[in-house]
C-alpha cells in the first residue's frame, strides 16, 4: 500500500485529521488529564553517615534524582547521619529540582541496632502532610519501629511506611507479623509498606497482608549484593520490597542495578550492600 505524502492528502481528510488531533488535545486540557505519575524509591543505604565520601553521596544523589519520593533505611543514629542526609539533599538540589527532607529520631532499639530513617521528596511533585512519625504501637515488639510520612499528590494522599527489619538470623518474621494490624489501625490512611524486610515476599508472614489486598512490588527479585561475584551472579537475597494496597495502581517498577557503574563489587559495596527498589504508581 502506498501512502500519500501529506501535501497530496485530500483536503477534507487533512481537515478531519487535524480537527481530531485538536479535539483530543482540548479534551486533555479541559479534563485535567495528566500522564505524570508518582515515582517512589526505597534504599537501604548501609550506614549512611560520616563514612560516606563526598563522591559516594554525589553518586547516591545522581541515582535518586529522577524519583519524587525517597525512603532511606540505615541512616546512622549517632554523629554523621543527619549531616549525611543534609548533604544528600543539598546534592539533589543541584540536580535541577527543589528537594526537602525529614529524618526520624533514633529508633528505640538497642544501642548497637538503633538507626534513623529518612524521607526526601521533590516539593514540586508532592506535598508533605504534617510531620512524619515513628510508629510506637508495637515499639516493644519491633526492634526498629517503622517511620511514617504522608504525602499528597493531586488531592490524593498516601502514607509511606519506611521499615528496616532485624536480621535474618534474628527472625524478622517475629516483627513483620504485627504489620497485619497496621492497615486497620490507620484505616483512614493509604499505606504503602517499603524497606528492607530481611526475608522474601514468599514468606508466609506476609500472607495476612496479602489477604487484605496488599500486593508485593517484586517477586523472585534479589536485592542485596554478594561479597564476591559467583558464576556471574552479583545479587544474593530477596530482602527489599514494597507492599501496596488496592487503591494504588502500579504503572511500573523494578530495581536499580547501580553496581554496574563500578569496576568492582567491592567498590560498589562502599555505597551500599543493597540496591534501590522503585515503583511508579497512580491512584484508582
Amino acid at each position: 500500500m502506498h501512502h500519500l505524502p501529506l501535501n497530496a492528502m485530500p483536503v477534507h481528510l487533512f481537515k478531519i485529521k487535524t480537527l481530531y488531533i485538536l479535539s483530543f488535545l482540548l479534551w486533555i486540557t479541559i479534563s485535567g488529564v495528566s500522564f505524570s505519575q508518582i515515582k517512589l524509591v526505597s534504599w537501604n543505604v548501609e550506614n549512611l553517615g560520616q563514612s560516606k565520601s563526598e563522591q559516594e553521596i554525589k553518586f547516591i544523589a545522581q541515582t535518586l534524582k529522577n524519583y519524587d519520593v525517597v525512603a532511606l533505611q540505615e541512616v546512622v543514629a549517632g554523629y554523621g547521619g543527619i549531616q549525611a542526609v543534609a548533604k544528600l539533599a543539598d546534592e539533589l538540589n543541584r540536580t535541577g529540582s527543589k528537594w526537602d527532607y525529614e529524618i526520624s529520631e533514633p529508633t528505640s532499639s538497642s544501642a548497637y541496632k538503633t538507626e534513623r530513617y529518612a524521607f526526601l521528596w521533590k516539593t514540586a511533585a508532592v506535598k508533605k502532610i504534617g510531620t512524619a512519625w515513628l510508629e510506637q504501637t508495637y515499639a516493644l515488639e519491633i526492634d526498629r519501629e517503622p517511620f511514617y510520612s504522608t504525602f499528597e499528590y493531586k488531592n490524593k494522599s498516601f502514607t509511606v511506611v519506611n521499615f528496616h527489619a532485624i536480621t535474618k538470623k534474628r527472625q524478622p518474621e517475629t516483627e513483620i507479623k504485627y504489620f497485619k494490624f497496621l492497615p486497620a489501625l490507620y484505616s483512614d490512611l493509604n499505606l504503602i509498606f517499603v524497606g528492607d524486610f530481611n526475608c522474601p515476599q514468599s514468606n508466609s508472614v506476609f500472607n495476612p497482608l496479602k489477604k487484605i489486598g496488599y500486593v508485593p512490588l517484586l517477586i523472585d527479585q534479589k536485592t542485596t549484593l554478594k561479597k564476591q561475584v559467583k558464576h556471574g551472579e552479583y545479587l544474593a537475597s530477596e530482602f527489599d520490597n514494597m507492599f501496596y494496597a488496592p487503591k494504588v495502581t502500579k504503572i511500573n517498577g523494578g530495581v536499580l542495578r547501580f553496581y554496574e557503574h563500578f569496576c568492582s563489587l567491592a567498590e560498589a559495596r562502599k555505597v551500599s550492600d543493597h540496591i534501590p527498589i522503585w515503583m511508579e504508581f497512580s491512584f484508582n
